[in-house]
């Protein structure tokens, strides 16, 4: 007999296992010596060495000395089957865990969505890193900011970049309203102007076109897909022309470039780009440096450091700026300065420290991320706090089953793992149900917080990285508290019921307070922005909304208005019609010798205040009988004339940056023209025959509104066919600026109610096994004579007492933090008396409904039920 390697055969030896040697052993050497006789000794020697390496391997090894090796998985697949009984067992309580978690998950979930869209926004640029937007501080003589603003003008990008090599490209970014013409339509549209450079620092790719020289050219237009598709049935529209009007003529633009349609994470929007355009002229004014009406994005080198760019950028301001920055002071008295900083692009969407208008998106910001995941969280942790509860509670039902895996040698750590698996166990299927409910939910999420979140959003993989930490957080979350005192628990001691309520469960009656304080907080919270909404919408503004209808077109000359005025005012609904310049836009001007008042500024003519019902409290108001009333006289508001500090405002003087100085001939009332979170500012009003409007207010008196409506249209269409007809309600308008407050209402309404209904839920399980556990206690009583009140009062009175209790946590937290977003308002409501007593009364009524109507019905019960086995 030929035998094998004695080397590789003790080595084999060595590591089996002694009670699997002898079989193994004989199967190889009876192998290999039939593999001598086919194919020689060395080939069997050779396969005989790889056959006792392949046969190392975790179940034939020999054990360590003393080791017992566990059947690892076959534990974790009992601890899923008891865990899975136990569920159904006890399916109401189980129903009562996976239906809260479930809630809580879809809640983090949805809020988890929002996160990373907003945190997406802008990062789809290659070079979003090195992107920025030059922003303006306008610092007072002593340092302090009085104002920061997002927008630059025209010298800001050339002259920064051709002395700052740090600063590598720039793009002007520039909004404006114009009159299209398509197709024989007329309408008004968002164009806007930006140098061509865009393309090279922003990735908006282009289906047709060269990006390099899409906007070199005169009136040539980029335009996106989606406008491609609707104008011109085709995306392949290059060479075809859009009609745009200058003045008063409409001249044809060359489409050069169609760009693909924008991502919804992106800040710059557009639909149409027409080239920057600035001529010689407007170069060679040095005024242009205080000249603010675009945004200026700059490209900077990888290695730059931005704040040794805003450092170089303050020496170019102030050395090619010197004479203008010098003219300002003297002629008009500016005492700011202006510091420019660089925002990166990155956060140009979470910051609201710049104003993002002008062809940008309107700027969130990271506090709705914070306040959404805190409502989360709240929802979450009330879903594990009835779990917490529920498993502590429900634990004297597994008494027996704990103390015989202690009798048999099962460690701490083992129980601790079975009752973690479970919590996984109840985890899982609660995300199963909350991955179904997500895409049902969606619809309505995207309603309240204003996105277009899309159900393949749901599935990126970052979404999936953070759905599995939230899974596996929670698990711990909701397991780990009882698991650690169940797998500590004595059996012996469930005689002396230590978890039960009474008892001394600090933990238990902790949670139910901690729970409940947050339904009551959000609670109180709604309240609280219902009332600021209601206390908004129903303020006396000091000037008359109602019917007020608002028709716009520009420019509007003095005596389109007055054929307007007079074809409308032959509707009897037509009670009144007055022009203004479209808006309260802001100036400043010199009073009392130099001191400088800035204000809004508005010109109107003499039927605006009457059609307003905004009163003269002092002087008088515009006539056209006082010539002096074509541009020489003013009116100001109360504000006014107190940040003026006149005694006697009539007869005043004002003098523009324009030279010319006015008159003060009369004084308004203060009236809101702007939202209730701004006070009311200086105001003027000025006639001016010379000067164009912009807006038509028209005054109706509600009988017809229809055909007044109608008639509007009718006669606006007819009189100007090439501008587009559109209006508004001033009210609307007015509850539009509280659209967000609208919002975060229903938002925040939506959240109580989940939390109020979890509570609630988690309660009456505690409830029921708390009956469960007394109700020999409760039939002995019974029997003894005990009436229905008595039995009802004992199951009860200690739950709403912790209620109470967290009624009255509640009320200083939700007092200092509504009180924070009352600040924000410049009028607001008080967190008053009602909002607690409303509180109190619905948290307290809801808990005794929940938990009075279980208990009437155990009080009820027949005892003979609970004391027959006794």
């Amino acid at each position: 007999m030929e035998y094998p390697p004695r080397l590789a055969l003790r080595f084999f030896r060595w590591y089996c296992h002694p009670r699997l040697a002898d079989h193994i052993e004989g199967d190889l050497l009876e192998v290999h010596a039939e593999r001598v006789r086919a194919k020689g000794k060395l080939s069997a020697d050779v396969r005989f060495i790889i056959d006792v390496l392949l046969l190392c391997r975790p179940g034939i090894i020999r054990p360590v000395e003393g080791y017992q090796q566990e059947n690892t998985l076959g534990m974790y697949k009992s601890y899923v089957k008891i865990g899975w009984r136990n569920l159904v067992k006890n399916a109401g309580y189980s129903f009562i865990n996976i239906g809260g978690l479930a809630l809580g998950m879809v809640s983090a979930m949805l809020i988890l969505l929002f996160v990373q869209q907003e945190r997406s926004y802008d990062q789809f640029h290659a070079k979003t890193p090195v992107l920025y937007r030059i922003v303006t501080d306008w610092e007072n003589p002593d340092g302090s900011v009085r104002q920061q603003d997002g927008s630059t003008g025209l010298f800001q990008g050339p002259k920064f970049q051709g002395s700052i090599p740090e600063i590598v490209n720039y793009a002007r970014w520039q909004g404006n309203n114009v009159t299209f013409k398509i197709n024989d339509e007329v309408q008004d549209l968002e164009i806007f102007r930006a140098d061509n450079s865009l393309f090279d620092m922003f990735d908006f790719p282009l289906l047709a076109g060269n990006k390099r020289t899409a906007l070199t050219q005169p009136r040539s237009i980029v335009i996106t897909e989606e406008k491609a598709m609707q104008y011109f049935g085709t995306t392949e529209a290059l060479g075809k022309t859009l009609d745009i009007k200058e003045d008063s003529v409409f001249v044809p633009y060359q489409v050069t470039a169609v760009a693909k349609n924008l991502p919804g994470n992106s800040s710059i929007r557009f639909d149409f780009i027409v080239p920057n355009t600035v001529t010689k002229e407007e170069y060679a004014n040095s005024e242009n440096w205080f000249n603010f009406f675009q945004h200026t994005f700059v490209e900077l080198h990888p290695s730059a450091d931005p704040r040794a760019v805003e450092e170089k950028m303050k020496q170019v301001y102030e050395a090619d700026g010197k004479a203008a920055i010098a003219m300002m002071r003297e002629k008009y008295n500016v005492t700011e300065l202006a510091h420019y900083r660089l925002q990166p692009l990155s956060d140009l969407h979470l910051s609201q420290t710049y104003m993002a208008s002008n062809g940008l998106k309107d700027a969130s910001s990271a506090t709705y991320s914070y306040i959404l995941s805190g409502i989360a969280l709240f929802v979450l942790a009330i879903a594990c706090i009835n779990f917490v509860n529920l498993s502590i509670a429900n634990s004297l039902r597994r008494a027996r089953e704990i103390g015989v895996r202690k009798v048999v040698g099962g460690s701490q750590s083992n129980l601790t793992t079975q009752f973690l698996s479970e919590s996984f166990l109840t985890c899982a299927l609660a995300f199963v149900a909350a991955a179904a409910l997500v895409p049902v939910c969606l619809p309505v999420f995207n309603t309240l917080a204003q996105r277009s979140l899309r159900v393949d959003d749901l599935w990126h993989p970052n979404m999936i990285v953070s759905y599995f930490g939230l899974l596996v957080v929670t698990g711990l979350l909701a397991g780990m508290y009882p698991a650690l005192v169940l797998s500590r628990f004595n059996p012996v001691r469930t005689l002396y019921g230590r978890f039960r309520f009474s008892g001394k469960n600090v933990l238990q009656r902790s949670l139910v307070i901690v729970q409940f304080a947050l339904a009551a907080f959000l609670i109180m919270a709604t309240i609280t922005i219902y009332t600021q909404f209601d206390f908004m919408t129903t303020y006396d503004l000091g000037y008359d909304d109602k019917h007020l209808v608002m028709v716009d077109k520009r420019p509007f000359t003095h005596a389109q208005v007055a054929n307007f005025s007079s074809a409308l005012m032959a509707h009897p609904s037509v009670k009144g019609v007055a022009p203004s310049n479209g808006g309260m836009w802001t100036t400043m001007a010199k009073v009392n010798g130099d001191q400088m008042v800035k204000f809004q500024y508005n010109i109107v003519d003499e039927q605006y205040l009457p059609l307003m019902k905004i009163p003269v409290v002092s002087g008088r108001g515009f006539s056209a009988e006082f010539t002096a009333d074509n541009g020489q006289s003013v009116l100001v508001n109360e504000a006014f004339v107190k940040e003026a500090g006149w005694q006697d405002p009539i007869g005043q003087t004002i003098t523009f940056f324009w030279g010319n100085p006015c008159k003060v001939v009369g004084v308004v009332k203060n009236h809101h023209f702007n939202s209730l979170t701004q006070p009311i500012t200086p105001q003027l009003f000025i006639r001016k025959p010379d000067e164009n409007f912009g807006t038509v207010f028209i005054r109706l008196s509600g009988d017809d509104m229809p055909g007044a409506l109608a008639h509007i249209e009718k006669t606006f269409k007819s009189q100007f066919p090439d501008y587009t007809y559109s209006y508004r309600f001033r009210e609307d308008e007015n509850v539009r600026q509280y659209e967000s407050e609208a919002r975060w209402n229903k938002i925040i309404l939506v959240s109580s109610i989940l939390t109020v209904l979890i509570s609630c839920v988690g309660l009456l399980g505690l409830a029921a096994l708390s009956a469960e556990r007394r109700a020999k206690e409760v039939g002995v009583r019974k029997v003894l004579g005990a009436s229905v009140a008595s039995i009802t009062q004992l199951l009860s009175f200690n739950f709403l007492v912790l209620v109470v209790v967290s009624f009255v946590v509640a009320v200083p937290a939700a007092w200092w933090a509504t009180g924070q977003w009352l600040n924000t308002y410049a009028y607001h409501v008080d967190f008053g008396v009602r909002t607690v007593a409303l509180t109190m009364g619905i948290t307290v009524g809801v808990s005794l409904i929940t938990v009075g109507s279980l208990a009437i019905r155990t009080a009820l019960a027949n005892p003979v039920g609970s004391l027959k086995t006794e």
